[in-house]
């Protein structure tokens, strides 16, 4: 029977027989060799270009496009498939140098095992997805909750060290496979409590309750107003942009007076706020402006008669354009459905042209500041410093990262800019992710870097082999 090899490159020690590969996949016993699986990925400057394996040259066979790749020094590698050195006592699996616009340059690559790490998803969609706060469940388990709506997005927190570590263990395998899925750009089920049912992909139209978004909203009802009072002015003696935050009614609104509307004496339902700004006017829902409302008529509170008389005209349109009808007051004042005049309805097309196509976006965030710094230096605060000290880029697969204010290393990252499946797990429950510190040799030097483990880029590109991906 083949002996086993223990894998130490996270803390489940699996025992791994050859020809076989650990709980995570990521790792086999390859001839009595621990060996990473998937191939390294590295980019050219600027574009996703080559990856290779860990095994002689032209064994790798997911490659696309021609064999040929450069010297390496317009090469930048990635984390991706780069291996882990966790816990961190030793030195980074690979420490390259590279020279870049005539500066040696060096960068230390690795894949970090991440417990405290999320996801932000940035929902484009003016229908109500759920109170702030609501639970969202992923499989029946709680994976996350809804935090705030930002100008015609909402956005979610999903995963989390609660959510891997803090409740149950189906829980945290759940949550866990759920993050994998969505930072490697695949579409993922959610249900918020007392909500919407979603279906979200990074870079791709949010589904919420079956419905493909498309528009994300070209702003507030006051707004709306203000963008387009100009274009209805002497096409409609009223226009009232229906919204789940801030209604507008133009006469009313500064923009209306600052044109000379004359007032028509509608009133609407709701707070009023500031003059032509309403606010409450509905409860949320997936109706007219994020509203749960599919009849506009139903949030007018009243007319004024001394200022209102038969034949007035009445716009209502949603903030996407998407909804819109066209009144004529009869002689109660009763608004009646009309033909939208085509000069109105240009400018109610106008909205919706100007409305940004609906996304959903999805940020990784993650608490680099723990024990992979040892992999970086013997001494880790000097890491953190240079970093904030603008010393020391870091980046995610190659991806450009905002490193938050504040203590510690904090990334945040769009998983769409990083090379697909990026993202792997270990069954702690917790996710692996690519992560790169870039910087000039001296400044390497002077944080304690491991000089001695140093190799030029080239040599290891020449080494393991390589091909062209892009």
């Amino acid at each position: 029977m083949s002996e086993k090899i223990i894998c130490n490159a996270c803390p489940v020690l699996c025992q791994i027989t050859e020809g076989r590969s650990g709980a995570c996949d990521r790792y086999a016993n390859v001839k009595g060799a621990l060996t990473r699986v998937d191939p390294v990925v590295l980019l050219r400057r600027g574009k996703p270009a080559v990856s290779f394996s860990h095994e002689a040259p032209g064994d790798w066979q997911g490659q696309l496009g021609s064999a040929s790749a450069g010297t390496g020094d317009d090469l930048v590698m990635t984390g991706v498939g780069a291996g882990t050195t966790y816990p961190d006592y030793k030195p980074a699996p690979f420490i390259v140098s590279s020279e870049h616009e005539g500066v040696d340059t060096v960068t230390v690559v690795t894949e970090g095992i991440f417990s405290y790490c999320s996801f932000r998803v940035k929902i484009d969609t003016d229908r109500w997805l759920g109170p702030e706060r609501a639970l969202v469940r992923h499989q029946g388990e709680a994976v996350g909750h809804v935090t705030t709506h930002e100008y015609g997005s909402q956005f979610l927190s999903l995963g989390g060290v609660h959510h891997l570590t803090g409740g149950s263990k189906r829980e945290g395998k759940i949550t866990c496979d759920m993050m994998m899925a969505l930072g490697n750009k695949q579409a993922i089920e959610l249900q918020i409590e007392g909500g919407a049912q979603l279906i979200v992909q990074a870079n791709r139209p949010p589904i919420v309750n079956g419905q493909s978004e498309q528009r994300m909203r070209v702003g507030c009802g006051s707004a709306t107003i203000g963008i387009f009072a100009k274009q209805w002015h002497g096409l409609v003696d009223e226009v009232v942009v229906v919204d789940d935050h801030i209604t507008g009614v133009m006469s009313e609104h500064q923009a209306g007076r600052h044109l000379d509307w004359k007032e028509t004496g509608l009133r609407l339902k709701g707070k009023r706020s500031t003059p032509g700004r309403y606010f409450q006017v509905a409860d949320p829902g997936s109706g007219w402006g994020g509203t749960n409302i599919t009849d506009p008529l139903t949030i007018i509170d009243r007319w004024d008669p001394a200022r209102t008389k038969p034949g007035t005209t009445l716009l209502m349109v949603s903030t996407t354009g998407d909804d819109a009808e066209f009144y004529v007051l009869d002689e109660q004042l009763v608004p009646q459905k009309a033909a939208m005049p085509a000069a109105v309805r240009k400018v109610v097309d106008r909205i919706g042209e100007n409305c940004e196509p609906a996304l959903a976006t999805v940020l990784y965030v993650a608490g680099a500041g723990g024990s992979l710094r040892a992999g970086v230096t013997e001494n880790p605060i000097l890491l953190t410093r240079s970093i904030k000290d603008l010393l020391t880029r870091v980046t995610c697969g190659g991806a450009p990262c905002y490193i938050w204010p504040g203590g510690g290393i904090t990334v945040m990252v769009d998983v769409s800019l990083m090379p697909d499946n990026s993202f792997g797990y270990v069954p702690t429950p917790a996710i692996v992710s690519p992560i790169e510190f870039t910087m000039r040799r001296d400044d390497y030097e002077a944080l304690g870097g491991h000089m001695d483990q140093i190799e030029r880029l080239s040599d290891v590109v020449a080494r393991y082999g390589h091909t062209r991906i892009a």
